[in-house]
């Protein structure tokens, strides 16, 4: 394969959809204060509600990896009197989300025979829809649960807008609550033919990832690229180049990928943050990982998507690579 073939390969791969990413939904955030709009279509028999236990775990189907969906006969019948969010409209249908108590969990597996999935493992194995909405439900539904006083006044507050907003109940105030969301950089560094990566105290044996961290008040994403890579390694970065992006739900974040030019190797771990780091050239990683004395984030994170268009760019195949080391 020719060098622009392979670069060619490596911007395909770059464009592929983050795990959780690029779902198809109209959100229709113009109507959501239209409450009689939302309850028409609440009951629509295409309409379907992806039912979120306290914990935030989806309910799938005990015969295949797909939510049972609640249908809004069952939601009248046996669940009507809990409010519900909605997501938004795709495929002809509107989609909505609603979280149930763990008596009313029972019931409803007791009902569908569904077994409760994790969001980690969800997006490992749902379609690309199902995984993306279901993130977007966790998402939402964790605002909600950890908005319920207002953090002006400490007043109650209440949901409105189809789930999008809280209100402060404080006639005073009234204040309005928008969901919020925590970026995060993750970034992989290169200098040459080596690439940066770090690992963190209980990860796997083996397990090194890109190096990531939260942005601060008053910084750049491309300053925290600098800022956190300084701090994790002692590594000093000259160029940061925006890669992709992925929602993180898990509870409230969105990471924001990276990629970087060092200025130098050196290595000198500051904050703690890091049990190791250590540069790894291609053949490193192939060996590592044939050997099974490395291993590499799953292909739900950004991370494994950063190690990959790094590879790709050098003629490697990180999916393939991987799949190797399962035979």
């Amino acid at each position: 394969m020719s060098v622009e073939q392979e670069r060619d390969k490596a911007a395909a791969t770059r464009a592929r959809e983050n795990v959780f990413a690029g779902i198809d939904i109209d959100r229709m955030a113009e109507r959501r204060d239209d409450r009689l709009w939302v309850e028409e279509l609440e009951r629509l028999p295409d309409t379907r509600f992806l039912v979120l236990d306290t914990e935030g775990n989806a309910f799938i189907r005990a015969d295949a990896e797909s939510p049972h969906w609640m249908s809004p006969e069952m939601r009248a019948e046996r669940f009507g009197d809990i409010p519900s969010t909605l997501l938004g409209l795709a495929g002809g249908a509107a989609w909505f989300t609603l979280v149930v108590d763990e008596a009313q969990a029972e019931l409803f597996v007791s009902l569908t025979g569904a077994r409760r999935m994790s969001l980690r493992e969800g997006g490992l194995v749902l379609d690309a829809f199902e995984a993306g909405l279901f993130a977007y439900a966790k998402g939402i539904t964790h605002w909600q649960r950890h908005t319920r006083f207002c953090s002006r006044c400490g007043a109650p507050t209440l949901v409105v807008a189809s789930g999008h907003r809280v209100q402060c109940t404080n006639p005073d105030g009234a204040h309005l609550h928008f969901p919020r969301t925590d970026a995060a950089i993750i970034v992989i560094v290169e200098d040459g033919d080596a690439c940066l990566l770090g690992r963190q105290r209980g990860w796997p044996a083996g397990r090194y990832s890109t190096l990531a961290g939260f942005i601060e008040p008053g910084e750049s994403l491309e300053d925290a690229v600098r800022r956190e890579v300084r701090e994790e390694s002692g590594v000093e970065v000259l160029h940061a180049t925006y890669h992709s992006s992925q929602p993180w739900p898990l509870p409230a974040s969105l990471m924001v990928g990276f990629t970087a030019t060092a200025k130098t190797r050196e290595i000198r771990l500051r904050d703690d943050e890091l049990e190791d780091a250590r540069w790894f050239t291609v053949d490193d990683i192939v060996h590592g990982m044939t050997s099974g004395t490395l291993g590499v984030p799953p292909p739900l994170s950004v991370s494994y998507r950063l190690i990959e268009h790094w590879l790709g760019l050098r003629g490697v195949d990180l999916d393939q690579l991987l799949a190797s080391t399962r035979r």
